[in-house]
């Protein structure tokens, strides 16, 4: 374990983050610590995760020995709607993530965690929601949650690009409130023939262009010129390099792009998708 010094992870930190990532791989090589197949970064509660993504897929030797799994964020059960209505940082933090651990489940009564779950899966209806009880949570739930499955071969892109849904409203009811920053999800479905070699600097063009609200993106791209379907993901400014999904195909190939965002020109976001 190595605990980083006094300081913001998300912007003083970096670069003492990626040292250590480095140091502890190549210490890992040559035997100098035991061997490890898992890295856990944990953050202060006040963090944004958007930024330690981007400064990690920033670095091409953490890029080339490390993969993100998963995104894991603890939701407090009583006052996690009130947090997520009062902070953005709370928002951005529930928006991005690929697991939600809704806590103190003892102490919040049903209508609460009713109620959290339901703002919970209209900000990201893409995440795996999962209660605790007493900090009780079993690991598997935890582990392997991302592209990947446990054996390092497979993948489970499913899993991973869960299409967000547009929650429902009943009849009669009030819309629900807006923020002035406001997070959305929507999926793109992208015609087919596509090519690699023309989508990726469409890719590059979006993350520069909207990068400031480019909270995440994930998709899964089905390219004439390439062997096996592509899993590509972005945060901000900074696409990731392409994961060949090799392997694994759909009998109906479909490509597709999560995106979630933050005050973004949904239109205009797709318009450029388009132009290839």
């Amino acid at each position: 374990m190595v605990l980083l010094q006094s300081g913001c992870l998300c912007c003083t930190l970096s670069n003492e983050l990626a040292n250590t990532m480095r140091d502890l791989f190549f210490k890992r090589a040559v035997e100098a610590i035991p061997q490890f197949n898992r890295l856990v970064i944990e953050t202060t509660g006040m963090a944004d995760p958007g930024p330690i993504l981007g400064n990690l897929m920033n670095e091409p030797v953490i890029e080339s020995v490390y993969r993100l799994d998963a995104v894991v964020v603890t939701i407090d059960g009583v006052y996690g709607a009130q947090q997520i209505e009062d902070h953005n940082e709370a928002r951005k933090q529930a928006a991005v993530a690929d697991v939600l651990l809704i806590t103190k489940t003892d102490l919040a009564s049903s209508e609460q965690i009713a109620h959290l779950k339901e703002k919970l899966h209209a900000l990201n209806a893409g995440a795996t929601q999962h209660q605790v009880l007493h900090g009780e949570i079993d690991p598997e739930l935890l582990i392997d949650a991302g592209l990947f499955d446990a054996t390092g071969k497979q993948v489970a892109p499913e899993r991973w690009l869960r299409a967000p849904l547009k929650p429902h409203t009943p009849k009669g009811t009030l819309p629900a409130k807006q923020h002035s920053d406001e997070i959305e999800s929507f999926t793109v479905t992208l015609p087919s023939g596509l090519n690699w070699q023309t989508f990726k600097p469409i890719l590059l063009k979006l993350c520069q262009t909207h990068g400031e609200g480019l909270l995440r993106l994930k998709g899964i791209l089905h390219c004439e010129d390439q062997a096996h379907p592509l899993a590509i993901h972005a945060v901000h400014f900074t696409p990731y390099p392409a994961t060949p999904l090799v392997g694994w195909n759909e009998t109906q190939p479909i490509s597709r792009i999560v995106i979630i965002s933050k005050n973004i020109d949904k239109n205009a976001v797709i318009d450029m998708l388009m132009q290839f």
